[in-house]
């Protein structure tokens, strides 16, 4: 009989009713002038690529899952191989789920304000209790790395290196701030759902979203992308490192891609060996006094074995390796 990892494994043909098409070009990665994980700004080329016009929904992801019969990550328990010391009243299956806080704070703690539960994952974002109800054309969210991957193997497709996807995010604005020029909020417009107040205690919601919000619920990019700013972080396939590597004087990178697994290892816990993988886009988490990473250039790294309740993902298609 066979598991259902291993139907993750078949791959379908992709389906690219749903994608956009991106010619190769040059841009100018990363940025110069905000988090020093961005730096340094150089140019890069990537080649031709289809992507997802949308992060995958809920209704994407439970259609994979009735397929295949996949368990995420969130939805198994740990194995205490993997965690030596690991309390055994925590061997059990959860994600991590986004609290605000009752009353104002500093945004110095983040443990005030992230709380893992037990029984929370894709089909209960909020924890056991919650569902999915009026929430399918949402970001599913609760995604690790794996996760992410069996589905893209699933369609037929892979994750996006993290030029890819910032040669994606910038939709032909090269070197502008945000995903639609230079402005977070032309005019008073919400471009992207991002958090609006002082976070992690007060959400005005002047964009209409506390939570995460339907895909498309925003203006696309010049690429006409949706959600590539805010909403949900997503995965992409490189391994994160401080900053960019300085390519050579010599000639543009072409397809550039991140550290290795051993440069990605947080440096902060020598002790845990977990590589991480970058994230792209910001969520709806990020806001004006904390994580400004709702922008094109932003970046930032994700073990691999944790999920959360505001990190989802997008694929993209090679025709050069269909």
């Amino acid at each position: 009989m066979e598991t259902a990892e291993g139907k993750a494994r078949q791959s379908q043909p992709a389906d690219t009713s749903d994608m956009v098409l991106l010619p190769g070009g040059t841009f100018v990665m990363g940025s110069d002038h905000h988090y020093p994980e961005e730096a340094p700004a150089h140019r890069v080329a990537v080649d031709g690529f289809w992507i997802d016009r949308t992060p995958v929904t809920n209704r994407q992801f439970a259609r994979f899952v009735e397929a295949t019969g996949y368990e995420t990550l969130a939805e198994r328990p740990p194995d205490p191989a993997d965690y030596p010391g690991i309390r055994p009243d925590m061997i059990r299956a959860g994600s991590l789920v986004f609290v605000k806080p009752n009353r104002p704070m500093p945004p110095v703690d983040f443990s005030r304000w992230w709380q893992f539960r037990f029984g929370a994952c894709w089909r209960h974002p909020a924890g056991p209790g919650s569902g999915l109800e009026g929430r399918e054309d949402h970001p599913v969210v609760h995604i690790a790395y794996e996760d992410a991957e069996a589905f893209a193997r699933w369609a037929g497709k892979e994750l996006p290196t993290e030029a890819e996807w910032e040669y994606a995010a910038r939709g032909g604005l090269d070197g502008s701030a945000y995903a639609w020029g230079d402005q977070l909020a032309p005019g008073g417009r919400m471009m992207a759902n991002y958090w609006q107040g002082a976070f992690p205690w007060q959400n005005l919601a002047t964009d209409g979203y506390e939570g995460t919000s339907p895909v498309g619920a925003f203006p696309v990019n010049g690429h006409g992308l949706a959600d590539m700013i805010g909403n949900v972080w997503e995965w992409t396939a490189d391994w994160f490192g401080d900053g960019h590597a300085k390519g050579p004087q010599c000639c543009i990178p072409r397809n550039p891609r991140g550290a290795g697994k051993d440069g990605s290892y947080d440096p902060c816990m020598p002790e845990i060996r977990i590589g991480r993988k970058v994230l792209k886009g910001g969520s709806h988490l990020c806001a004006e006094n904390y994580c400004q990473r709702y922008r094109p250039a932003a970046r930032y790294a994700q073990p691999l074995d944790t999920s959360t309740s505001h990190v989802g993902f997008r694929c993209v298609w090679r025709a050069s390796a269909g």
